[in-house]
Protein backbone atom coordinates (compact mmCIF):
# COMPACT_ATOMS: atom_id res chain seq x y z
CA UNK A 1 0.00 0.00 0.00
CA UNK A 2 1.39 3.23 -1.09
CA UNK A 3 2.60 6.35 0.85
CA UNK A 4 -0.40 8.31 -0.60
CA UNK A 5 -2.77 6.23 0.81
CA UNK A 6 -1.57 6.21 4.27
CA UNK A 7 -1.23 9.63 4.03
CA UNK A 8 -5.06 10.24 3.11
CA UNK A 9 -5.69 7.38 5.78
CA UNK A 10 -3.99 9.83 8.13
CA UNK A 11 -5.81 12.63 7.40
CA UNK A 12 -9.23 10.69 7.48
CA UNK A 13 -8.32 9.57 10.99
CA UNK A 14 -7.41 13.23 12.62
CA UNK A 15 -10.88 14.14 11.01
CA UNK A 16 -12.87 11.57 12.58
CA UNK A 17 -10.77 12.44 16.17
CA UNK A 18 -11.59 16.19 15.37
CA UNK A 19 -15.39 15.38 14.92
CA UNK A 20 -15.62 12.77 17.90
CA UNK A 21 -13.81 15.66 20.62
CA UNK A 22 -15.97 18.66 19.34
CA UNK A 23 -18.82 15.96 19.55
CA UNK A 24 -18.18 15.48 23.21
CA UNK A 25 -17.45 19.10 23.76
CA UNK A 26 -20.97 20.01 22.60
CA UNK A 27 -22.68 17.49 24.39
CA UNK A 28 -20.79 18.44 27.80
CA UNK A 29 -21.76 21.94 26.93
CA UNK A 30 -25.28 21.06 27.19
CA UNK A 31 -25.39 18.91 30.25
CA UNK A 32 -26.54 21.66 32.41
CA UNK A 33 -30.02 22.14 30.60
CA UNK A 34 -30.77 18.50 29.81
CA UNK A 35 -31.06 15.31 31.39
CA UNK A 36 -28.77 12.01 29.53
CA UNK A 37 -31.91 10.60 28.10
CA UNK A 38 -33.09 13.80 26.33
CA UNK A 39 -29.46 14.48 24.99
CA UNK A 40 -29.65 10.83 23.15
CA UNK A 41 -32.88 11.14 22.11
CA UNK A 42 -32.32 14.67 20.17
CA UNK A 43 -28.88 13.80 18.67
CA UNK A 44 -30.12 10.63 17.92
CA UNK A 45 -32.98 11.57 16.13
CA UNK A 46 -31.10 14.04 14.05
CA UNK A 47 -28.18 11.15 13.27
CA UNK A 48 -30.96 8.63 12.62
CA UNK A 49 -32.63 10.75 10.07
CA UNK A 50 -29.17 11.66 8.10
CA UNK A 51 -28.09 8.02 8.18
CA UNK A 52 -31.22 6.68 6.95
CA UNK A 53 -31.21 9.22 3.65
CA UNK A 54 -27.86 7.64 3.39
CA UNK A 55 -28.84 4.28 3.56
CA UNK A 56 -31.80 4.73 1.53
CA UNK A 57 -30.11 6.27 -0.97
CA UNK A 58 -27.09 3.33 -1.42
CA UNK A 59 -29.48 0.56 -1.13
CA UNK A 60 -28.41 -0.64 2.42
CA UNK A 61 -31.41 -1.59 4.01
CA UNK A 62 -32.14 -5.24 4.75
CA UNK A 63 -35.11 -7.21 6.40
CA UNK A 64 -36.15 -6.25 9.68
CA UNK A 65 -35.50 -9.60 10.96
CA UNK A 66 -31.65 -9.01 10.29
CA UNK A 67 -31.27 -7.11 13.75
CA UNK A 68 -32.57 -10.13 15.28
CA UNK A 69 -28.96 -11.92 14.88
CA UNK A 70 -27.10 -12.29 17.99
CA UNK A 71 -23.96 -10.53 17.21
CA UNK A 72 -26.14 -7.38 16.16
CA UNK A 73 -28.63 -7.39 19.02
CA UNK A 74 -25.52 -7.72 21.28
CA UNK A 75 -23.68 -4.58 19.50
CA UNK A 76 -27.04 -2.74 19.39
CA UNK A 77 -27.70 -2.94 23.58
CA UNK A 78 -23.64 -2.34 24.47
CA UNK A 79 -23.88 0.82 21.84
CA UNK A 80 -26.36 2.12 23.84
CA UNK A 81 -25.05 1.48 27.07
CA UNK A 82 -21.97 3.32 25.95
CA UNK A 83 -23.68 6.57 25.22
CA UNK A 84 -26.02 6.30 28.76
CA UNK A 85 -22.19 5.99 30.68
CA UNK A 86 -20.57 8.31 28.29
CA UNK A 87 -23.05 11.34 28.21
CA UNK A 88 -23.87 11.25 32.26
CA UNK A 89 -20.29 11.15 32.67
CA UNK A 90 -19.21 13.90 30.55
CA UNK A 91 -21.47 16.56 32.69
CA UNK A 92 -19.74 15.59 35.99
CA UNK A 93 -15.75 15.29 35.28
CA UNK A 94 -13.55 17.36 33.03
CA UNK A 95 -13.30 16.48 29.13
CA UNK A 96 -9.73 15.90 29.35
CA UNK A 97 -10.07 12.92 31.92
CA UNK A 98 -13.22 11.31 30.18
CA UNK A 99 -10.95 11.33 26.68
CA UNK A 100 -7.86 10.02 28.66
CA UNK A 101 -10.20 6.93 30.66
CA UNK A 102 -11.42 6.31 26.85
CA UNK A 103 -7.97 6.05 25.10
CA UNK A 104 -7.75 2.25 26.66
CA UNK A 105 -10.29 1.47 24.30
CA UNK A 106 -7.86 -0.37 21.64
CA UNK A 107 -6.14 -2.25 25.12
CA UNK A 108 -9.65 -3.42 26.11
CA UNK A 109 -10.58 -4.65 22.63
CA UNK A 110 -6.97 -6.72 22.36
CA UNK A 111 -8.19 -8.16 26.10
CA UNK A 112 -11.75 -9.38 24.67
CA UNK A 113 -10.20 -10.34 21.23
CA UNK A 114 -7.95 -12.57 23.28
CA UNK A 115 -10.47 -13.68 26.04
CA UNK A 116 -13.48 -14.70 23.54
CA UNK A 117 -12.35 -14.90 20.36
CA UNK A 118 -9.65 -16.68 21.14
CA UNK A 119 -6.87 -14.37 19.34
CA UNK A 120 -3.31 -15.13 20.48
CA UNK A 121 -1.81 -12.84 22.65
CA UNK A 122 1.72 -12.71 23.81
CA UNK A 123 3.38 -12.10 26.93
CA UNK A 124 4.25 -8.83 25.59
CA UNK A 125 1.49 -7.52 24.63
CA UNK A 126 -0.43 -9.00 27.91
CA UNK A 127 2.23 -6.74 30.26
CA UNK A 128 0.82 -4.27 27.75
CA UNK A 129 -2.87 -4.58 28.47
CA UNK A 130 -1.62 -4.73 31.97
CA UNK A 131 0.46 -1.78 32.37
CA UNK A 132 -1.77 0.45 30.09
CA UNK A 133 -5.04 -0.55 32.67
CA UNK A 134 -2.49 0.91 35.27
CA UNK A 135 -2.32 3.93 33.45
CA UNK A 136 -6.38 4.14 33.64
CA UNK A 137 -6.10 3.33 37.58
CA UNK A 138 -3.51 6.49 37.44
CA UNK A 139 -6.25 8.82 35.72
CA UNK A 140 -8.96 7.78 37.95
CA UNK A 141 -7.15 7.62 41.59
CA UNK A 142 -5.51 11.41 42.10
CA UNK A 143 -7.54 14.70 42.03
CA UNK A 144 -9.38 17.11 44.21
CA UNK A 145 -12.18 14.63 43.77
CA UNK A 146 -10.71 11.42 44.53
CA UNK A 147 -12.03 8.15 42.54
CA UNK A 148 -15.42 9.37 41.41
CA UNK A 149 -18.55 7.31 40.27
CA UNK A 150 -18.55 9.22 36.84
CA UNK A 151 -15.03 8.49 36.44
CA UNK A 152 -16.08 4.67 36.87
CA UNK A 153 -18.81 5.50 34.87
CA UNK A 154 -16.33 6.15 31.56
CA UNK A 155 -14.48 2.97 32.57
CA UNK A 156 -17.92 1.12 32.14
CA UNK A 157 -18.11 2.77 29.01
CA UNK A 158 -14.99 1.65 28.00
CA UNK A 159 -15.98 -1.99 28.47
CA UNK A 160 -19.42 -1.85 26.53
CA UNK A 161 -17.49 0.00 23.49
CA UNK A 162 -14.84 -2.70 23.43
CA UNK A 163 -17.93 -5.37 23.20
CA UNK A 164 -19.69 -3.38 20.67
CA UNK A 165 -16.78 -3.32 18.44
CA UNK A 166 -15.80 -7.01 19.46
CA UNK A 167 -19.71 -8.08 18.24
CA UNK A 168 -19.09 -5.76 14.95
CA UNK A 169 -16.28 -8.31 14.04
CA UNK A 170 -18.93 -11.21 14.25
CA UNK A 171 -21.06 -9.64 11.89
CA UNK A 172 -20.61 -11.18 8.80
CA UNK A 173 -19.87 -8.96 6.05
CA UNK A 174 -23.51 -9.35 3.70
CA UNK A 175 -24.52 -6.86 6.66
CA UNK A 176 -24.24 -3.39 5.12
CA UNK A 177 -22.06 -1.04 7.19
CA UNK A 178 -24.50 1.35 7.15
CA UNK A 179 -27.63 -0.72 8.16
CA UNK A 180 -25.94 -1.70 11.35
CA UNK A 181 -25.64 1.96 11.85
CA UNK A 182 -28.94 2.63 10.96
CA UNK A 183 -30.30 0.34 13.42
CA UNK A 184 -28.16 1.45 16.24
CA UNK A 185 -29.12 4.82 16.00
CA UNK A 186 -32.71 4.47 15.86
CA UNK A 187 -32.71 1.86 19.03
CA UNK A 188 -29.95 4.09 20.76
CA UNK A 189 -32.58 7.14 20.13
CA UNK A 190 -35.79 4.97 21.41
CA UNK A 191 -33.49 4.07 24.36
CA UNK A 192 -32.90 8.21 25.09
CA UNK A 193 -36.55 8.67 24.86
CA UNK A 194 -37.25 6.20 27.44
CA UNK A 195 -34.94 7.49 29.67
CA UNK A 196 -36.16 11.13 29.56
CA UNK A 197 -39.21 10.86 32.11
CA UNK A 198 -36.87 8.39 34.92
CA UNK A 199 -34.27 10.86 34.57
CA UNK A 200 -36.13 14.44 35.42
CA UNK A 201 -38.57 15.04 32.47
CA UNK A 202 -38.28 17.32 29.40
CA UNK A 203 -36.80 20.26 29.70
CA UNK A 204 -36.83 22.94 27.01
CA UNK A 205 -34.17 23.91 24.72
CA UNK A 206 -32.99 27.07 23.90
CA UNK A 207 -31.99 27.92 20.51
CA UNK A 208 -27.73 27.51 21.82
CA UNK A 209 -28.42 24.30 23.44
CA UNK A 210 -30.24 22.98 20.17
CA UNK A 211 -27.82 24.28 18.00
CA UNK A 212 -25.36 22.55 19.67
CA UNK A 213 -27.16 19.16 19.74
CA UNK A 214 -27.25 19.75 15.53
CA UNK A 215 -23.67 20.37 15.42
CA UNK A 216 -23.28 17.65 17.67
CA UNK A 217 -25.15 14.88 15.68
CA UNK A 218 -23.45 16.19 12.05
CA UNK A 219 -19.99 15.84 13.85
CA UNK A 220 -20.90 12.60 14.90
CA UNK A 221 -21.80 11.36 11.50
CA UNK A 222 -18.51 12.66 10.18
CA UNK A 223 -16.61 10.94 12.78
CA UNK A 224 -17.88 7.66 11.78
CA UNK A 225 -17.56 7.79 8.08
CA UNK A 226 -13.92 9.60 7.95
CA UNK A 227 -12.92 6.71 10.58
CA UNK A 228 -13.87 4.24 8.09
CA UNK A 229 -12.71 5.91 4.81
CA UNK A 230 -9.22 6.06 6.91
CA UNK A 231 -9.31 1.83 7.71
CA UNK A 232 -9.99 1.45 3.98
CA UNK A 233 -7.40 3.67 2.45
CA UNK A 234 -4.54 3.32 4.65
CA UNK A 235 -2.52 0.51 6.64
CA UNK A 236 -3.93 -0.03 9.84
CA UNK A 237 -0.54 0.03 12.09
CA UNK A 238 0.24 3.23 10.21
CA UNK A 239 -3.11 4.62 10.76
CA UNK A 240 -4.49 3.63 14.25
CA UNK A 241 -1.81 5.58 16.53
CA UNK A 242 -3.76 8.84 14.97
CA UNK A 243 -6.27 7.77 17.33
CA UNK A 244 -4.59 9.73 20.15
CA UNK A 245 -5.04 12.67 18.34
CA UNK A 246 -8.35 12.80 19.82
CA UNK A 247 -6.98 13.40 23.10
CA UNK A 248 -4.91 16.53 22.06
CA UNK A 249 -8.43 17.70 20.78
CA UNK A 250 -10.33 17.11 24.30
CA UNK A 251 -7.61 18.93 26.27
CA UNK A 252 -7.22 21.85 23.95
CA UNK A 253 -11.18 21.87 23.98
CA UNK A 254 -11.13 21.56 27.91
CA UNK A 255 -8.72 24.28 28.87
CA UNK A 256 -10.03 26.68 26.07
CA UNK A 257 -14.17 26.32 26.90
CA UNK A 258 -14.77 24.73 29.88
CA UNK A 259 -11.84 25.77 32.06
CA UNK A 260 -10.35 22.57 32.66
CA UNK A 261 -6.55 22.16 33.61
CA UNK A 262 -5.28 18.79 33.57
CA UNK A 263 -2.91 17.49 36.49
CA UNK A 264 0.73 16.00 36.73
CA UNK A 265 -1.00 12.60 37.39
CA UNK A 266 -3.68 12.91 34.44
CA UNK A 267 -1.04 13.43 32.45
CA UNK A 268 1.10 10.93 33.91
CA UNK A 269 -1.39 8.57 33.22
CA UNK A 270 -2.16 9.28 29.95
CA UNK A 271 1.37 8.83 28.87
CA UNK A 272 1.38 5.44 30.30
CA UNK A 273 -1.93 4.38 28.62
CA UNK A 274 -0.81 6.08 24.88
CA UNK A 275 2.58 4.12 25.37
CA UNK A 276 0.74 1.11 26.09
CA UNK A 277 -1.35 1.34 23.24
CA UNK A 278 1.29 2.46 20.28
CA UNK A 279 3.54 -0.88 21.97
CA UNK A 280 0.12 -3.01 21.09
CA UNK A 281 0.00 -0.92 17.48
CA UNK A 282 3.98 -2.02 16.74
CA UNK A 283 3.37 -5.71 18.20
CA UNK A 284 0.30 -5.88 15.88
CA UNK A 285 1.96 -5.08 12.75
CA UNK A 286 4.91 -6.67 13.47
CA UNK A 287 3.12 -10.10 14.04
CA UNK A 288 0.54 -8.81 10.73
CA UNK A 289 4.13 -8.67 8.51
CA UNK A 290 5.12 -11.87 9.91
CA UNK A 291 2.41 -13.57 8.93
CA UNK A 292 2.54 -12.25 5.50
CA UNK A 293 6.10 -13.16 5.54
CA UNK A 294 5.38 -16.80 5.97
CA UNK A 295 2.49 -16.73 3.24
CA UNK A 296 4.72 -15.95 0.78
CA UNK A 297 7.56 -18.26 1.48
CA UNK A 298 5.18 -21.24 1.65
CA UNK A 299 2.78 -20.04 -1.38
CA UNK A 300 -0.66 -21.44 -2.10
CA UNK A 301 -1.87 -24.53 -1.52
CA UNK A 302 -2.49 -26.74 -5.04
Amino acid sequence: MGSSANFRGIVFMCLAMIGFACNDALVKSVTGAMNTGQIMFMRGLLTTLMVVVIAYRLGAFRPIRTILRPAILLRIAMEALASVTYISALGQIPLANASAIMQALPLAVTLGAALFLGEPVGWRRWAAIVVGFAGVLIVLRPGPEGFTVAALTVVACVFCTATRDLCTRRIGTDVPSLYITVTTSFVTTLVGAALIVPLGGWQPMSATSLSHIAGASVLLMLGYQTIVLAMREGEISVIAPFRYMSLLWSVTLGVVFFAETPDRWMLAGVAIIIGSGLYTFYRESKRGRRAVAQRALTGPLE
